[in-house]
């Protein structure tokens, strides 16, 4: 199956569960991804992601899920971003934000049967060992299977296992920090 394919029904899933409810829409991309707003010209909020690819739409949707009302309110939630070329103190910040988000994403990616790779998005820059980074994303899944996720991110994990015939219940055995 074409990403093309996958992430359209991952668009119509995502905006199906959330469009109205939370007036926001999940928009297939062709430049880097982008959190936007509700302004003038767009009534809805938009989660562009990247390319088309299916894990870019996963880890912009894991930002949206959990970024709470006020954020929801900023261009890509008010976050600090620094592009690909980051020393390795900006790689450390870069990797302290984006541990919940990749765990989500490693959740919702296995709800809908799709390889998750973990990003430590700096190709260019000061290389720094990406075992650390992987090892706290794995414990943050260990978490969200012990003490549950996000309400917006269970219900849609749910919703993913419902389309994609996987099963509801998460367990740690599923998940394999060697494989990321």
């Amino acid at each position: 199956m074409t990403d093309v394919v996958q992430t359209s029904k991952l668009i119509y899933l995502f905006n199906q569960t959330f469009g109205q409810s939370h007036q926001v829409e999940l928009v297939r991309g062709e430049q880097e991804p982008v959190y936007l707003p509700a302004d003038e010209s767009h009534a809805r909020n938009r989660i562009i992601f990247a390319h088309g690819f299916m894990s870019s739409a996963f880890h912009e949707i894991a930002h949206w899920l959990i970024a709470g009302k006020q954020r929801h309110k900023q261009i890509d939630y008010g976050y600090w971003y620094e592009a690909d070329g980051r020393t390795a103190l900006q790689q450390m910040l870069f990797e302290k934000v984006e541990v919940k988000p990749q765990a989500i994403e490693w959740i919702l990616s296995k709800a809908a049967n799709h390889k998750f790779r973990v990003s430590v998005d700096n190709l260019s820059g000061e290389a720094t060992d990406p075992a650390p980074f992987k090892q706290e994303v794995y414990q943050q899944v260990k978490s969200y299977i012990k003490n549950g996720l996000p309400e917006r991110a269970e219900k849609f994990r749910y919703q993913l296992c419902l389309f994609y015939g996987t099963s509801k219940v998460i367990q740690l055995n599923d998940f394999d920090v060697q494989s990321i």
